[in-house]
């Protein structure tokens, strides 16, 4: 079961490093919780392969930097199809 985990948790990493995709997209797509995911990202990667958590870690810092940015685009996007 241990290695099962740090499987999918590496996965994980390789992943929004190859994409860039944001935590909720990975979630769709490995079929498990958004909450699962930023624990794998955040606290069991670190455990598991330190450099790897540090390629990580940049591109969820980057994510929160520009989320106001995609949340107005998201609410400009909504406005523009009801008129």
């Amino acid at each position: 079961m241990y290695n099962k985990i740090n499987d999918r948790v590496i996965n994980e990493a390789n992943y929004i490093i190859k994409t860039g995709e944001t935590i909720r997209e990975i979630a769709k797509k490995y079929g498990v919780s958004k909450s699962t995911i930023h624990k794998d990202l955040k606290e069991r990667l670190f455990n598991i392969d330190k450099n790897l958590y540090k390629e990580v870690e940049k591109i969820l810092k980057y994510h929160i930097d520009i989320r106001h940015i995609r949340g107005g685009e998201s609410t400009r996007r909504k406005y523009l199809k009801t008129i």
